[in-house]
């Protein structure tokens, strides 16, 4: 999936998603001078333009909050407080390489090349190969000048993503060393310094949840300071609830609260002891929900470390 909740944003009056409104474009001037830096736009106004021309194709197709709230954008990874903490794993990890899962337009894979992490070291994956495309689209880059890896498909497919238990020694095949020829991010496991899953996991059932937390653990390096982080919507208290969404439709979910999902890594996902589970959590609105709400929602930020 790509890193954006499925419920679209809804109009009341016709049923369907919300028309774009060009006035929810606020990029910062830390934003903005990235996107400059990259696709060599250099003034604000055609750079406005350029992004509001690549969200409409995108939108037209996949009408989802991240993409009309031009949050593929705004570089959600580095407003973790663990992006400093992946930033550092090249340099204590000889042939360290990130995954972003769920990478959408890829948006936060160029931003930690952007920072430094070479670019044929990262890999990104997306059930939608379109997403890709037109992150290519985005920021002007081809597949020579930005030449990440990307594995399109289903996580919970086997041929994408198998089940296998998290290393705790030193893999048995060989790290994978052209990421650009992967077509399944099998080969991987066990060889990844850093993961990062953002706004994916709560678009999943309990039992998926689970599942898919034990997929992308076995992904993950044994070796000390390996990490997967990201960030997601929760509630104080676990469990699947109604919610009222704008046009009045019912959308049911289900929500981790932040002892959960520690729970989730410590005891069902690694053995007891292996990892440190850091969980930051602030209390969040979502725009696309009507009063009344069924209680406050947390955005965790969250990293799982290997000890």
């Amino acid at each position: 999936m790509s890193p954006a909740n499925t419920v679209p944003p809804l109009n009341s009056a016709n049923k369907g998603p919300l028309p774009l409104d060009s006035t929810l474009y606020d990029l910062d001037e830390g934003q903005q001078t990235f996107f400059k830096r990259i696709t060599g736009i250099a003034g604000s106004e055609d750079l406005k333009q350029h992004i509001i021309s690549v969200q409409a194709k995108a939108y037209e197709l996949f009408p989802y909050p991240c993409i009309w709230h031009f949050t593929f954008a705004k570089l959600p990874i580095s407003r973790l407080p663990y992006y400093e903490q992946a930033l550092l794993l090249p340099t204590k990890h000889r042939g360290a390489l990130f995954l972003d899962v769920g990478c959408c337009f890829g948006s936060d894979l160029r931003k930690i090349v952007f920072d430094g992490w070479p670019a044929t070291r990262t890999i990104g994956s997306d059930v939608c190969p379109k997403f890709w495309e037109w992150g290519h689209d985005l920021y002007r880059t081809s597949p020579l000048t930005f030449p990440a890896g990307f594995v399109p498909g289903d996580a919970f497919s086997l041929d994408i993503l198998s089940h296998l238990e998290p290393s705790y020694s030193a893999p048995l095949t060989p790290k994978p060393t052209e990421l650009t020829s992967l077509t399944s991010l099998n080969p991987l496991q066990g060889h990844l310094s850093v993961i990062h899953a953002s706004l994916f996991f709560h678009l999943f059932d309990e039992e998926r949840q689970l599942d898919l937390a034990r997929r992308i653990a076995g992904l993950l390096s044994y070796r000390p300071g390996s990490m997967i982080f990201g960030g997601h919507y929760g509630r104080p208290e676990k469990g699947t609830r109604t919610e009222v969404l704008a046009d009045g439709f019912l959308h049911t979910q289900f929500w981790h609260s932040p002892e959960s999902w520690r729970v989730l890594w410590e005891e069902q996902v690694f053995r007891r002891g292996s990892v440190r589970v850091d969980i930051e959590r602030t209390v969040d609105e979502l725009s696309f929900i009507e009063e009344p709400r069924n209680g406050s929602f947390y955005y965790m930020k969250w990293c799982i470390t290997r000890l």
